[in-house]
């Protein structure tokens, strides 16, 4: 340090380099000078007063680079903000909007998107991708109309480790191809919802790999024909006399778990399964399919009591669960191994919610990429330490 200059609103402290080689960015080191430049770097803010770093700095001529500006250890390459300052900003934005950021650090929102992408560039672990065995694939609507972006989730650490652009075949295959055969040779299971571009994806570049299909969509197609049972039991031929509160109230306990009824509850199902055989044959399928995700199973069993399952909705001669017996049928193995392994795609969607908040949060995104250096922020396992705290 050679000079502090105290200004109204600024303090500014002029730097004097001590060493003699000078580093390149990519880490040779040069003992010649190309040329000097004055610049200053804002660093964290003294009381009231902008704090600033003052420093002629030296380029290099880089026999690799070509003629580049010194790297200097208080400073990421090509920032005007030292490390502490751009690692407080980091650390902020992990917890608050950019807006709010930029307010209480003063400086530019766009200085803020600059600073995030830097650090993520820097920060994202490129070695996350190397242990992969299990993984979660699920798309996300970011922006209406239909802006999507593929997210893969590691399962072990429940972090995102690769984002890509759309929801489309050609979005998880260039996930797939960007990676070596022997990180894709690693891969054992992955889960997903019940999507015929991932399905083709997966299977094009991973084909050892057991493609577990989510049990919360399988159920939900269940819940679907239960519900579509339920509505004709409430508007055809047959019609179960109940007053509009019970209807509703029956709706809502037939599709919660038996396990989890109330007496009052558990009394209306039982009610109107008495009074519409095909309304408790309905419900009875539903929970016979919750009993698969619910419970271990020995090996074979899963098997044996899935193929049961689909014989006895395709034979019980109500339209909705005979169609989806059949559609069950086709994505038998897949059904199976989510059973089978306990894998489900809990761990996406879990992500999707936060990614969601995040998005709300910043009042929505305007490019896909700003969104994305959010989403690694935030999710991406990036460990930011406080400035003040060593």
């Amino acid at each position: 340090m050679t000079d502090v200059v105290i200004g109204e609103r600024d303090v500014e402290v002029t730097l004097r380099p001590t060493a003699r080689l000078l580093t390149c960015p990519c880490g040779k080191r040069q003992p010649s000078v190309y040329d000097r430049r004055r610049r200053r770097w804002r660093h964290l803010d003294l009381g009231v007063k902008r704090l600033w770093l003052v420093n002629e700095i030296r380029r290099l001529n880089c026999p690799d680079c070509g003629v580049i500006t010194e790297a200097v250890p208080w400073a990421r390459p090509g920032s005007r903000f030292t490390r502490d300052f751009e690692d407080m900003v980091l650390w902020l934005a992990q917890r608050s909007d950019r807006t709010t950021v930029s307010t209480l650090m003063r400086c530019a929102w766009e200085s803020v998107t600059a600073i995030i992408n830097r650090g993520v560039a820097e920060l994202l672990d490129k070695r996350r991708l190397q242990t992969l065995y299990r993984i979660g694939v699920d798309e996300i609507c970011y922006r209406h109309p239909h802006r999507y972006l593929t997210i893969i989730g590691d399962h072990d650490t429940g972090t995102v480790v690769n984002i890509r652009p759309g929801r489309s075949e050609q979005s998880l295959t260039d996930f797939y191809t960007a990676q070596p055969d022997s990180m894709l040779k690693q891969i054992q299971a992955v889960s997903m919802d019940v999507s015929k571009p991932y399905i083709g994806a997966t299977r094009s570049k991973v084909p050892e790999a057991i493609i577990c299909f989510d049990g919360f969509h399988i159920m939900r197609w269940i819940n679907r024909a239960l519900d579509a049972v339920f509505s004709e039991a409430a508007a055809g031929p047959d019609k179960v006399h109940m007053s509009s509160a019970q209807w509703r109230t029956t709706r809502w306990a037939l599709r919660t778990g038996e396990n989890r009824l109330t007496d009052t509850k558990r009394e209306l199902v039982n009610q109107i399964a008495k009074q519409n055989r095909r309304v408790g044959r309905a419900w009875a399928l539903k929970e016979q399919a919750r009993d698969l995700y619910r419970y271990d199973h020995q090996p074979g069993v899963a098997r044996a009591l899935l193929k049961a399952w689909i014989t006895a909705a395709k034979r019980c001669r109500i339209p909705a669960f005979v169609a989806l017996g059949k559609r069950l049928a086709v994505y038998f193995d897949g059904i199976l191994a989510a059973i089978e392994l306990g894998i489900s795609n809990a761990l996406a969607e879990s992500i999707n919610a936060k990614i969601r908040l995040i998005n709300a949060r910043g009042y929505g995104h305007h490019t896909a990429e700003t969104l994305t250096s959010m989403i690694y922020l935030c999710l991406g396992g990036l460990q930011v330490k406080l400035p003040t705290r060593t």
